[in-house]
């Protein structure tokens, strides 16, 4: 039977979905051993000819998500997920602690521009507001497991992007402009196909996965104080919402 699945004429190239199908099988529990079924035998499950299942295979990997060993078939590498918490008080340094010996994030550039309608609305800001926008990338253990967009008030923030270069921590920067603490006001995941920037940022392959992550911190007044964007690689992180998100 054919995997409704699989769709033609809906913009995602065929090679491109049977992959994502491949990491869905691979996840699901069917296969033994980690071995995935022949090309003929996922060809016939998705409709297709093995060709689009043969391109499939070859990106992933290329990721270093499959494994193909002559004569015995193409298998799983077990993948090393990090286990990202989101909480009332989301940090990358303490929410990954103990996963990882060497956790980092850099920054890649920072402007200040006016703010469009998504960010005004999230900051409590009136559409133009000349905000901050900071781009960063994290590492853990030398991998690249996230890139994040972060913007902020540019009047309430001056010297925010020159603190974090110096200290390579927004919570650090943020405590040096008289933020000593803030939390978690809303939190949105989802999940999407990489766009080329984050597929070079995140040296994923095409039709990778990531989870975005959008959140908006506020300070001890409830003043929204930082809307962020972060993507995540899929293959190397897993989130996992804390319930309820307390604070205290």
């Amino acid at each position: 039977m054919n995997d409704k699945s699989v769709r033609r004429r809906d913009g995602v190239a065929l090679w491109r979905q049977i992959s994502d199908q491949i990491r869905l099988l691979a996840g699901g529990g069917e296969l033994v051993a980690n071995r995935l079924p022949t090309e003929m035998e996922l060809a016939s499950r998705f409709g297709v000819n093995r060709h689009t299942v043969r391109s499939a295979i070859a990106q992933l990997v290329r990721e270093g998500f499959l494994r193909s060993e002559q004569g015995r078939g193409t298998f799983v590498i077990p993948q090393q997920r990090l286990s990202y918490p989101i909480t009332a008080r989301t940090r990358f340094s303490t929410g990954l602690d103990g996963q990882a010996s060497d956790l980092r994030s850099q920054l890649v550039r920072y402007e200040t521009q006016p703010a469009d309608a998504n960010v005004a609305a999230a900051l409590n800001l009136d559409p133009g507001t000349d905000v901050i926008r900071i781009d960063t990338v994290s590492l853990a253990d030398g991998a690249m497991i996230s890139v994040a967009s972060h913007w902020f008030e540019a009047l309430r923030f001056a010297g925010l992007a020159e603190r974090l270069e110096e200290t390579g921590s927004i919570t650090a920067s943020l405590a040096g402009l008289g933020i000593s603490d803030y939390t978690r006001r809303s939190t949105t995941i989802v999940a999407m196909h990489a766009l080329d920037e984050d597929l070079n940022a995140l040296r994923l392959g095409p039709g990778a996965i990531v989870l975005l992550l959008e959140a908006i911190n506020v300070d001890p007044d409830g003043r929204p104080i930082q809307f962020s964007r972060t993507r995540f690689a899929a293959d190397k992180v897993s989130l996992f919402v804390e319930t309820p998100l307390s604070v205290g």
